[in-house]
């Protein structure tokens, strides 16, 4: 069993690993493709295209995220150039006016990039045409040779990422989530040895260890719970998976809580519990067609209370997580 598991946490990490050197090889060859055509297009501004790649694929390391990304870059940069025919332009660079204008665009990209691309995008297209403004060289040409080479960009991003070692959202998922699993037993055991008795355990860094790998499958899975997906069912499932492991992270933290308190006794049940906690990450993680269990109605005891609710969240999640042959299906 613990080779088994080895064997799988090495295929998650290696899985990861590709992910990010495809990425790399894809972000090369996207950046070539937006020189070339970029330079055909223009050869002072063409660095606009190049750059249009590059940060396309920063932090994405799926086909379904470079794709969205894309997308949300090209949609950010219109909206931007909209704006700039309606305010940047008709201040013709007079300095007051766009200084104000200038110090919104700042905030406006600090307090947007965590919240949504698009909207960074947005101010930072407008940002540039301001300061293009203040140079004297803002023209609507210029806003569509803006226009034409963040599309040429964004083209080459997406040629990449379909035809040059494609790395499938299915793939990045699937490792994240597995490793998200793993996480969950460890933070299960580390809490039960805590309540055993043990000095040394302690799950305090597993559950902070669990929210970072949560926030990496909510991004890897973005593309598939994405308004413009066509695909109804997938979208679905990956909302069920989200909803589930958020599950799971709530008894964790639950689980943890119980732990940390010092009166808290060890029950004879709960080596039963986290032995079944561990059963289902392996079938889960192991793609095994087995049924798992679900427990009845929780005890009152809180630790039993918290295990057995993350037993029936486990279970839930083996039929999102496979397809009907008893293989894993996570992303696209």
């Amino acid at each position: 069993k613990k080779s088994r598991t080895h064997l799988v946490i090495i295929g998650s990490a290696a899985a990861v690993i590709a992910a990010v050197i495809g990425t790399g090889v894809q972000a090369t060859a996207g950046a070539g493709f937006a020189l070339v055509v970029g330079q055909l297009v223009s050869g002072q501004r063409w660095y606009w295209a190049v750059g249009a790649t590059w940060w396309i694929f920063v932090n994405t390391a799926s086909r379904g995220e470079t794709l969205v990304r894309g997308f949300r870059r090209v949609l950010g940069t219109v909206i931007g150039i909209c704006l700039g025919f309606l305010v940047a332009i008709p201040l013709h660079g007079a300095p007051v006016p766009t200084a104000a204008l200038v110090a919104a665009c700042v905030f406006g990209i600090f307090y947007t990039a965590a919240v949504s691309y698009t909207w960074m995008m947005l101010w930072v297209t407008l940002l540039a045409e301001l300061l293009y403004g203040l140079l004297g060289v803002l023209s609507p040409g210029l806003l569509a040779l803006r226009l034409a080479e963040t599309g040429i960009g964004a083209l080459g991003a997406a040629l990449a990422v379909l035809f040059v070692l494609p790395v499938t959202t299915h793939a990045t998922t699937d490792a994240w989530i597995q490793r998200a699993l793993r996480c969950v037993h460890a933070c299960t055991a580390e809490a039960a040895a805590r309540l055993a008795g043990s000095a040394t355990a302690d799950p305090a860094p597993r559950v902070a260890e669990l929210e970072q790998l949560l926030g990496r499958v909510r991004l890897s899975v973005a593309p598939l719970v994405h308004p413009l997906n066509p695909m109804p069912a997938r979208k679905a499932r990956a909302r069920r998976v989200l909803a589930l492991l958020d599950d799971c992270a709530r008894e964790v933290r639950g689980l943890v809580a119980v732990a940390a308190d010092p009166e808290a006794s060890h029950d004879a049940r709960l080596a039963a519990a986290c032995w079944r906690v561990e059963a289902a990450v392996e079938a889960l993680t192991a793609g095994r067609a087995e049924p798992l269990h679900r427990p009845a109605e929780a005890p009152a005891e809180p630790a039993l209370a918290h295990l057995h609710g993350l037993e029936r969240a486990l279970a839930e999640l083996a039929e999102p997580l496979r397809k009907p042959s008893g293989s894993r299906l996570v992303g696209a």
